[in-house]
């Protein structure tokens, strides 16, 4: 029986070349990484781990999609949740500040936000994405981008580029 073909990378040379530039940076330091996604549904701990060597790098990854999982796995206020909404500042950070509490990363990143085709409002439109970066012994950064209505799977692949870029800049 002849072993499976391998399949490609479900992720563009672009992304890869980022992600990969990322880990092997964090390797070099002997950092660790981790992830708390909402919009994008785990696709960064995936494009990071796609990663060769990654493993000694990503310290673990999580998927908050619900405000209730917020809450459960990384400790979003639920009040705060209530008051600012799941796609806030506030929320990222609660979230990155969350996830580096509850993993044994030296960095974590969060990314909420409506990537649609449904769920905008004039608040807060489709394309709205927050995203936050928690370090050990430094300050929490956040970021806000505006993609417009470009397309769910758009709008998730610019958070992906936004968020490796947010772990580059980092270190």
């Amino acid at each position: 029986m002849k072993p499976p073909a391998s399949l490609p990378s479900p992720f563009d040379a672009e992304l890869l070349a980022l992600a990969t530039a990322v880990v092997h940076r964090f390797a070099e330091l002997g950092s660790k990484l981790a992830t708390v996604e909402s919009c994008t549904g785990g696709l960064l701990a995936g494009l990071l781990t796609e990663v060769a060597g990654s493993s000694a790098v990503v310290e673990r990854g999580f998927v908050t999609y619900s405000n209730e999982s917020k809450h459960e796995l990384v400790g979003v206020p639920l009040e705060l949740i209530a008051l600012h909404g799941a796609v806030s500042a506030q929320v990222a950070r609660a979230m990155a500040e969350g996830g580096l509490a509850r993993s044994r990363a030296d960095v974590c990143v969060s990314i909420t936000g409506i990537a649609g085709p449904g769920g905008g409002t004039a608040e807060k439109p489709v394309g709205l994405v927050h995203f936050a970066l928690a370090r050990n012994g430094g300050d929490t950064m956040t970021a806000v981008q505006h993609f417009g209505q470009i397309g769910r799977a758009a709008i998730r692949r610019r958070a992906l580029d936004i968020s490796i870029k947010f772990l580059e800049n980092s270190i």
